[in-house]
């Protein structure tokens, strides 16, 4: 039987839950063939798109190596005009950055510039393969990875600094550090700014 038959569409269901089961169950078995379909059902019916995608990215949250060898078929569904489709495509590739860096790391361009143009969940899970490469010493991923903590709209600006304060070296935790307090003055919540104070005094610690 297709694995598409157990996607919550295709039960007539609205939650995510036969998703995350079917994840589960692919995660725990490492069957390659379903994974193939699900990958194959991208560029499908909306319905059908959304439930892969989600079906995809939790398989990469329990077992990224499974999913890993699918990084072009994720960029690519990057560009979709459905958001869902979108912000799920990077999740994905979030899941799998640990384990497919170098990937990542040569496509900066693209994750970059589709988080520009994506959803808030889009820009978090750019910020978590910026700081995951980083951390993995791709050094190509720095500038931008400091240019959306720059960029950040204040909400998020709390937790893409933690990010990257978890994930830069040497001079960049300097030039970190004056985005932060030059940010800072912006910041009136005082729950958010006390965030920030706390991430400054990380970084002065070294």
């Amino acid at each position: 039987m297709s694995v598409l038959g157990e996607l919550a569409s295709a039960l007539g269901r609205n939650d995510e839950r036969p998703n995350v089961e079917l994840a589960e169950k692919l995660a725990a078995s490492g069957d390659m063939a379903a994974i193939a379909e699900l990958v194959g059902a991208l560029g499908g019916k909306a319905a059908i798109a959304n439930d892969a995608i989600k079906t995809l990215y939790e398989i990469g949250e329990r077992r990224p190596e499974l999913i890993a060898g699918y990084a072009d078929a994720f960029l690519s569904a990057l560009r979709s005009k459905n958001n869902r489709m979108a912000w799920g495509a990077m999740t994905a590739l979030a899941t799998i950055a640990g384990v497919a860096g170098d990937t990542l790391a040569q496509r900066l361009p693209e994750i970059v510039a589709a988080a520009d143009a994506g959803s808030v969940i889009a820009k978090d899970k750019a910020v978590a393969i910026l700081a995951t490469l980083v951390s993995a010493g791709h050094a190509t991923a720095t500038a931008p990875l400091l240019a959306m903590v720059e960029g950040a709209a204040v909400n998020q600006l709390p937790s893409y600094a933690e990010a990257a304060a978890g994930a830069v070296a040497g001079a960049d935790k300097a030039r970190l550090v004056d985005i932060i307090t030059a940010r800072l003055r912006g910041v009136p919540q005082p729950a958010k700014r006390a965030r920030l104070e706390k991430v400054l005094r990380r970084l002065a610690r070294g």
